[in-house]
């Protein structure tokens, strides 16, 4: 084994053992790229690295969407838009069996579309949804199963910080990333839907029912709904039609969360310091993680290893199909053990070569990679959003929320590899951009 070989496996040890000992990730990977590079090459490039880098990004123009979408979000939530689209779906679909848990998986797709965020979405919709759905004694199984499995909608569909965070370490076109996720977004909110359907009719629990509402309830319920739909037409049909770049529309976004708040009289000024702080914590952790991440690829750019694993990869001669189910088994994998941020800017920068000398798509494999990261936010031992909801909630055991899951789980798998068969349904939008 050469010298670099040597150096690249003794780096990927090195920060696996922090991963474990509970090392921030951004930390980790900041530590083994710099101790890495100068291994490499020497000590005085490497730190002029630490000196450069965290400038780097933290002025970079495409990364300005990141805290304008994280403040969107958080103004959303503090606005109570997220109630709104739960008492709207509530009073369409509620009143079937199954009602509550399916008008739970609409709002989170509703909620999705204005947040970027699985785990805020879970934690917002549990606050929300599964009181309700207590008091009306649907199973734990059931309850928390369906906001695990909606809050995944947050990282898909648009806009999404983790397609985002894709785009910018492959340089891909962000717009087109966005809009390429409208379809599997709609597709897995449907699925979801049909899983609760299924749930209800061959489960042994009972799942009650609540009284049909009426058509001015319905009508009554509906009118807070018009903000949330107004902005996300007019976020993703700017970014589609070419008006403006997905910055700007994060921009424009979370002025318009703002505005609605404060005419409906939602805000003041305690709870809009309070979404910024929000928003400025969650930010920095996120530019602290991309930090070291551009650190560690100038590590893994001295050793030349996503050449050598792409090199390695294609030496299998699986074929593109074989290598990519490849790839995606060991995104599995992974993500029992990592967050879907940490999979993202730790294996994208290895992985991406390899999709590029495939011939894939790099616009569908963002959102085909992203799909399955989104696996990892609700399967064991490292769900978070089993996590995050199980810490709202501490009267329902892990196991119950991990069991609640696993149905949505498979038709995520069946999603999955139905995208991966037919890519014109991620690719039609995008590819009639202007």
């Amino acid at each position: 084994m050469s010298y670099p070989d040597l150096v690249a496996v003794g780096g990927f040890v090195v920060l696996f053992v922090l991963l474990l000992l509970r090392v921030p990730i951004g930390v980790a990977m900041g530590l083994v790229g710099v101790g890495g590079f100068a291994m490499m090459v020497r000590t005085g490039p490497a730190l002029n690295l630490v000196g450069l880098s965290p400038i780097r990004t933290a002025t970079e123009y495409s990364l300005a969407l990141i805290p304008m979408f994280i403040l969107m979000g958080s103004l959303a939530t503090a606005s109570g838009l997220s109630k709104e689209l739960y008492r709207a779906s509530n009073a369409w679909i509620g009143h079937r069996r199954g009602g509550l848990a399916m008008a739970t998986i609409a709002a989170c797709g509703g909620f999705a579309a204005i947040c970027g965020s699985s785990v805020a979405t879970a934690a917002t919709m549990t606050k929300v949804a599964l009181p309700e759905m207590k008091r009306y004694g649907y199973p734990d199984t059931l309850a928390t199963g369906s906001i695990a499995a909606g809050g995944t909608l947050g990282i898909l569909i648009p806009p999404s910080i983790v397609l985002a965070i894709y785009g910018i370490l492959t340089e891909q076109d962000i717009g087109k990333l966005f809009i390429a996720g409208v379809i599997p977004g709609i597709m897995a909110l449907t699925l979801y839907l049909v899983t609760v359907r299924l749930y209800v009719v061959f489960s042994k629990q009972e799942v009650p029912a609540q009284p049909k509402a009426s058509w001015s309830e319905r009508v009554h319920a509906s009118r807070g709904v018009w903000a949330v739909v107004l902005l996300f037409v007019f976020i993703m049909g700017g970014i589609y039609g070419g008006v403006f770049t997905p910055s700007e529309a994060a921009g424009m976004g979370a002025s318009g969360v703002l505005i609605i708040g404060l005419l409906r009289r939602r805000l003041d000024a305690k709870a809009i310091c309070r979404c910024l702080v929000d928003s400025i914590q969650v930010s920095a952790s996120i530019f602290f993680i991309l930090i070291g991440a551009l650190l560690f690829g100038y590590f893994l750019t001295a050793t030349q290893t996503p050449q050598k694993i792409a090199n390695l990869l294609l030496a299998l001669d699986l074929g593109p199909h074989g290598t990519l189910i490849l790839i995606l088994l060991f995104f599995l994998v992974l993500g029992c053990i990592l967050d879907a941020m940490a999979m993202i800017v730790l294996m994208i920068p290895i992985i991406f070569p390899v999709v590029l000398q495939l011939g894939f798509d790099p616009i569908w494999f963002g959102v085909i990679i992203v799909m399955t990261v989104e696996l990892g936010l609700i399967t064991p031992p490292v769900g978070m959003n089993v996590f995050v909801l199980n810490s709202l909630a501490r009267d329902i055991p892990l196991q119950r929320v991990f069991a609640g899951v696993m149905p949505f789980v498979l038709m995520d798998v069946l999603r999955l590899a139905i995208l991966v068969a037919f890519p014109i349904l991620v690719l039609f939008l995008p590819n009639s951009m202007q």
